[in-house]
């Protein structure tokens, strides 16, 4: 799904575009304050592109993915070679906005600025470990919404277990295949992997 080339939305979709709940957008378009209209003979409410974009302007709510339709990728890894890999793969993709921190520190900080809609985090960072950084992003709700993917080459099962209480939505072992990372990273993103990598 390319926001960019939609021109309706469902409220699901707009609810992803806007960053809010679903059961939010729904309550806007009933009362009003989302223009849009219902699919004849059924209950489906549909939002035009221009009236989705005029109530995000209204709300103060960053229009950006509406405009670039890139999902926003931070990733964190001090193993220099892999993240310029992760990049070079993922920019070619076309579908992300990378950046990248590499260290937790760093990464505390971009995540607050930059909004990230998925993190991919290595768990082994030089300063704090990745457990940390999950409890950190989790303890602030207005980052409820962030995706995080850990990966890390030395780990038991049982530590993995803790990094999922901690906050991760998935893991990935090192070294991994870098389409089995975007197949992963789609899959948390809920958007469609790409045609056989094509």
């Amino acid at each position: 799904m390319d926001e960019r080339m939609k021109t309706v939305f469902t409220t699901g979709e707009a609810a992803k575009v806007c960053k809010v709940s679903q059961q939010t957008i729904i309550r806007c378009f009933d009362n009003g304050q989302l223009k849009g209209f219902r699919v004849p003979g059924s209950r489906f409410r549909r939002i035009p592109r221009e009236m989705l974009y005029k109530f995000m302007k209204d709300n103060g709510i960053p229009t950006d993915a509406l405009e670039s339709g890139k999902r926003k990728v931070l990733l964190v890894d001090d193993d220099v070679e892999l993240v310029e890999l992760m990049t070079k793969v993922l920019e070619e993709d076309g579908r992300f906005d990378v950046r990248v921190a590499c260290n937790g520190f760093d990464a505390g900080m971009m995540v607050k600025e930059y909004r990230p809609d998925l993190i991919v985090l290595d768990v082994m960072l030089p300063d704090i470990n990745g457990k940390e950084v999950c409890h950190r992003v989790r303890a602030d709700p207005t980052l409820e919404e962030v995706r995080i993917l850990c990966i890390s080459g030395m780990i038991e099962e049982d530590k993995i277990q803790e990094l999922r209480l901690s906050g991760a939505d998935d893991f990935l072992h090192k070294p991994f295949n870098i389409e089995d990372l975007i197949d992963n990273m789609c899959a948390l993103l809920e958007i469609e992997p790409a045609a056989t990598h094509a």
